[in-house]
This record gives C-alpha cells, sequence and structure tokens, in this order.
C-alpha cells in the first residue's frame, strides 16, 4: 500500500473515534419530485439527515436562514438561480456556538442548479475546517451531486474531504440501507 492510500485508510478507520457534527440545509414545502410538485412536511435532506444521525449518533445542526426562501417552488428556484447568479450569501439564522469540538462535518444539501444551495456556501465560510473531515451527501431530482464536491473543496481546501452520497429525492423515505452501505463503507457507524 504506498503512503497516500496508507494516510486515506487511517484516516477512515479512525473515524469511528470521532465527534460528528451532521449540518444540514433542507426545504419543506412545495417541492419537485418525481415530474411533480408535491408539499413535503419534511424536506427531503433532513430525513436523511436524521437517518445518518440515528446511524453515527452525531448532532443535529439545520442550516436556517434569516431571510425564508418563497413557500412557492418555482419562486424558491428563482431565487436560488439569482443567489447563485450574484454569488450572494444569505444570512444564517443560527450558528453553531462549539464548532472547535467536531473533527467530522457531516454535510447536507439539496441539489440547488448543480451545486450547493447559497446558504450551504454562507455556512462554509463561516468556520476554520482546517483539519477536519467534511463528508457532503445530497438530495436531487436527477442531478447527483453535480460540482458540489468540487464547490465544497475550493471553500475548504484545507479539509478532507470524502466522497458524498447522492439520495434521489423521491426514494428518500427507502434510502436507508443506501445510506447504511455507505457510512459502513467510510467507517463511520455506530
Amino acid at each position: 500500500m504506498d503512503n497516500q492510500r496508507e494516510r486515506e485508510w487511517q484516516e477512515m478507520t479512525n473515524l469511528i473515534e470521532k465527534k460528528y457534527l451532521i449540518a444540514y440545509f433542507s426545504r419543506e414545502g412545495n417541492n419537485y419530485v418525481s415530474g411533480k410538485i408535491v408539499n413535503l412536511p419534511i424536506g427531503n435532506t433532513e430525513v436523511v439527515a436524521k437517518m445518518i444521525q440515528e446511524m453515527t449518533g452525531g448532532d443535529l445542526f439545520r442550516i436556517n436562514t434569516v431571510k425564508s426562501y418563497p413557500e412557492d417552488y418555482t419562486e424558491t428556484t428563482n431565487v436560488a438561480k439569482k443567489e447563485l447568479h450574484n454569488n450572494a450569501r444569505p444570512e444564517l439564522s443560527r450558528h453553531v456556538e462549539n464548532m472547535d469540538s467536531y473533527n467530522v462535518v457531516l454535510l447536507g444539501y439539496p441539489n440547488w442548479w448543480g451545486t450547493i444551495p447559497m446558504p450551504v456556501f454562507t455556512f462554509l465560510e463561516k468556520y476554520d475546517f482546517s483539519g477536519k473531515t467534511i463528508v457532503p451527501f445530497c438530495t436531487h431530482e436527477g442531478s447527483g451531486l453535480g460540482r458540489s464536491e468540487k464547490d465544497i473543496e475550493k471553500l475548504c481546501p484545507k479539509a478532507t474531504l470524502l466522497k458524498g452520497l447522492a439520495v434521489h429525492g423521491s426514494r428518500v423515505s427507502a434510502a436507508k440501507k443506501d445510506v447504511a452501505d455507505w457510512l459502513n463503507k467510510i467507517s463511520m457507524t455506530l
């Protein structure tokens, strides 16, 4: 085994002993699922985040903005597109008080316009992730992780970024096995 692979293997096997934060951005209400607009009582990303919390024992933190997104799905996509185009950083309504105590951040988000939503950009720029491990997971309706991993890597160049998980939004309720298999693969279950 070469030195790089050995270091990666050591990092993965050491994850079991780390303190986890599951930080996620999610949107309930009107969402696009399987080609139609449906009203979700809980956002898809939140469903996956809670599965991960159940399997890892990590702490949950919901990334919320001061200004809410419109209730209407199409209006929200227009706002999100404008934010992305303007490279906006929406203000967050709360912050992680003890970020230094976490070694691993599982970062969840819906894929908006091929990447992380702009509030997640704000979140990543708020903290120093040097030496931490970031593990992305996203929900989507066909675009997978898009370019989100590359964008996270640009924002947090001194963090270790592990391979993320993309969960199709219409299948989140049946994703428990996929989530468990992914967490086992990267050595992150209890």
